[in-house]
Parts: C-alpha cells; sequence; structure tokens
C-alpha cells in the first residue's frame, strides 16, 4: 500500500511538472533602475538603439512603424540563427508598449499563439525609472512557467546592472559547473534521510545521485556526436537531471539517439559490473562486492525506468523516432511494458505492485501525450537502415539492463 501511494504521488508530481493544464499566465517583475527613462527604453523597445545590449539579439530591421524582425543570437537546427517578426503596439507617451511575434524560423507559429510581452516604464526623476515587465503565455506544465519566472527575474536583474554600471555578463550562477556540483551534493544530503540516516542511507543517496549524473552524461556525449556545439547539465535535487543540447532537433534519428544514450551509455557500465564482480569478490572484501552489486542493481532499475515506454521518457521518444503510426506505437508500448511485467515478476515483486504500477505508467503515458514543441518544418525522417539500428540498439540496452537487474536481485535476494 506505501508502495502505491509513492508510486501515485510520483506520478503527480510528474503531470504537474510536465503536463498539468494551467492555462494562460501572466508573470510579472517591478523594480527600479537608477537611470533615465530613455536609456532604459533604448535597451527595452525592439526598435531602441541598444536593444541588443544583452547579447540575445544582434540586429533589428525595422519594416513599418509597429513591425519588425529581429536576429537572434540563438542557432535553429540547421546552425543558422533565429530569426522572428514582431508587432509591436505602443502608448502616445512612448513608455508602455506590448510585443508579440508573428512569425518564426525555427518554431511553428501555435508556440507564440498565446504569448505576450508588455512593459511599463515610468520616470521617477530624471535619473531613476520604475520598470514594469509582464509575460503572457498558456502554459502546460509547471516546469516551463518556473523557467519563465527565472528567465524573466535574471534579465531584469542584469538589465539593472547593465543600466547603472554598464556591464553586462553573460550566463549566471546557476549554470557554473561549481554549482551544479553543488546542487548534486545537496541531492544527496537531500535523498540521504529517505533511505535512512545511516551509513548504508548515505552510500545509497550518493549512488543514485551518481546514476543520475552518468545517465545525463550519457545524453550530453549523444548531443556532441550529433554536432551540438554545446551541450549541458542542469541538476535538480531529488528530482534528477536535465541534458541540453544547443540547438533544436534536426533529424527523427537525432532524437531517437540522444534518448537512447542515457540509458545506452551506462549499458556499458552495468554489464562490465556484473562481468568483473567474481574478480572483485577475488581481490576485495564482501562490503565491496555487496557495494558493487547495489549499485548495479540501482542503475539498472533507473535507467529501465527511462526506457518506459511513456511519452516524455527516453523509452517514449525512441519509440515515437521508430515507430511514426499510432499503431506501431501502440503495440511495442504495451509489448514493452508486457516485458516489464516479466522482468519484475522473474525477480519476485508482488503481483499486485506490478499491476498497479502498469496501469500507473499508462495514465502517464495518456497524461503526458499533448504538447512538445512543434517545429517549423517537419524534421528529416529516419531511413530503413537508421530505424533498424536505433530498434535494434533499443532492444540491446533493454536486454543487458534487465540482466543485470536480474543477476544483482538474485545476489542480493536469494
Amino acid at each position: 500500500m506505501h508502495i502505491a501511494f509513492l508510486l501515485i504521488g510520483i506520478l503527480l508530481l510528474m503531470w504537474l511538472a510536465m503536463s498539468a493544464p494551467f492555462g494562460v499566465r501572466t508573470i510579472k517583475r517591478s523594480f527600479r533602475v537608477k537611470a533615465p527613462v530613455q536609456k532604459v527604453r533604448a535597451a527595452l523597445h525592439p526598435f531602441g538603439d541598444d536593444y541588443t545590449w544583452n547579447g540575445a539579439v544582434s540586429a533589428v530591421e525595422k519594416y513599418s512603424a509597429n513591425r519588425g524582425r529581429m536576429v537572434t543570437t540563438h542557432n535553429d537546427r540547421k546552425d543558422s540563427f533565429i530569426e522572428r517578426d514582431f508587432e509591436v503596439y505602443e502608448s502616445a507617451s512612448g513608455l508602455e508598449w506590448m510585443l508579440w511575434f508573428t512569425s518564426d524560423t525555427s518554431l511553428d507559429q501555435s508556440f507564440w499563439h498565446h504569448h505576450r510581452m508588455e512593459t511599463r516604464l515610468h520616470a521617477i526623476s530624471p535619473h531613476e525609472t520604475q520598470v514594469e515587465l509582464s509575460e503572457t503565455d498558456r502554459y502546460r506544465g509547471l516546469g516551463f512557467y518556473i523557467f519563465r519566472h527565472f528567465s524573466l527575474r535574471r534579465m531584469a536583474l542584469k538589465l539593472k546592472i547593465w543600466a547603472e554600471k554598464g556591464t553586462f555578463k553573460a550566463g549566471g550562477l546557476f549554470e557554473r559547473p561549481s554549482t551544479q556540483i553543488a546542487m548534486a551534493v545537496l541531492s544527496v544530503f537531500l535523498l540521504w534521510p529517505i533511505f535512512g540516516l545511516t551509513m548504508q542511507g548515505l552510500f545509497l543517496s550518493a549512488a543514485l545521485t551518481l546514476i543520475v549524473g552518468l545517465h545525463e552524461l550519457g545524453h550530453i556525449a549523444a548531443f556532441r556526436i550529433m554536432g551540438h556545439r554545446k551541450a549541458r547539465m542542469i541538476f535538480i535535487p531529488i528530482l534528477g537531471g536535465i541534458a541540453l543540447g544547443g540547438r533544436p532537433y534536426d533529424r527523427h534519428f537525432e532524437i531517437g539517439f540522444s534518448a537512447l544514450m542515457g540509458a545506452g551509455f551506462s549499458a556499458f557500465m552495468t554489464a562490465f559490473l556484473m562481468w568483473s564482480h567474481s574478480m572483485i569478490v577475488e581481490n576485495s572484501t564482501n562490503m565491496i562486492a555487496n557495494g558493487v552489486i547495489v549499485f548495479a542493481l540501482m542503475a539498472a532499475l533507473f535507467n529501465l525506468g527511462n526506457l518506459i515506454p511513456v511519452w516524455k521518457f527516453d523509452g517514449g521518444q525512441v519509440l515515437r523516432q521508430v515507430f511514426r503510426s499510432a499503431i506501431g506505437q501502440a503495440v511495442c508500448t504495451f509489448f514493452l511494458l508486457g516485458c516489464f511485467m516479466v522482468v519484475g515478476h522473474i525477480i519476485g515483486l508482488p503481483k499486485q505492485m506490478l499491476i498497479v504500477s502498469g496501469a500507473i505508467f499508462a495514465l502517464l503515458s495518456v497524461m503526458t501525450s499533448k504538447g512538445g514543441v512543434k517545429p517549423k518544418t517537419p524534421l528529416t525522417p529516419m531511413s530503413g537502415n537508421e530505424r533498424t539500428a536505433i530498434f535494434a540498439a533499443f532492444a540491446a540496452v533493454f536486454f543487458i539492463h534487465c540482466s543485470v537487474l536480474v543477476w544483482s536481485a538474485g545476489l542480493l535476494f536469494a
């Protein structure tokens, strides 16, 4: 019963983060800048002389009094700079305006359908300005809403520094490797009470954190192989990590390969641990040998969890690229869930737990099926050889982690 409640809680959290319909929301930020109102306007208005102050936009072309096109410094899937057409309407004073995007060379216009940005400036004195920023959009999932909140907050802080001191520094504290290491350490200590405040519990929390990091490292390696100039990891305490590429996806093969490499990279490690366990037993203590078994079991279980055929999980992403028809996806999904049930039965999980888990994953797949960012033009489809290669690799990775799970569970719970 406790396990069922835990799984239901995880389901609700993931639904809230990825797919909950929050509707149209407005994020607001109000702050004061010790700078003349015209200087602030030049930095925030798309036709202002200093609109490129933060490096996010490299140039703006003016079509008419309220229409123009901006060239961003973000790369599209072909490594060209993304360009966006926009319209802006302002008050007679020129200190209030609203901007929305009418075209995007990378994303489908549906992404911007509900998006609006409003700016209000008020001159408190000749050398001080009150700034009010607001961003409106429709949100599915709390994750993107939180991202937008911190993004607007960061932009406000950097604008204040630029306007008052004339300096700008790209990036922020959160992206630094030292910060991500600190987040990983924080995750270890937050997970520690869950596993028990003992040395064994500390080992389990540290092992799980390391497993998450290795999984995301596999995604980062895939991004670099696929030609991304930049790739980074964001560590989220307790919930895990996110690997980010440097540009949008260009091919269906790229999506499948990048999604599979998280579990694929770890498959080499778990297979090596299983193969070398006998040598470890002969040349080390029982504590180390048992620690290796526990680590292998946790790694296999975590990576198999990511291969579950839920749309926004790695497994769901891979299967959506290999099987483009709804029938093919449905058949493969139910077959794979059946394989998970068989493996769970082999390692001795209770039938009730397997049934509840299967129902929860089925619900999660349905609940997260909507959403996603639609590109401007269709992605390059897979060739027959690419489809075969990805599916064969998926089957191999799945088999390796299942084998390691059965082997390690057999040793631990014999």
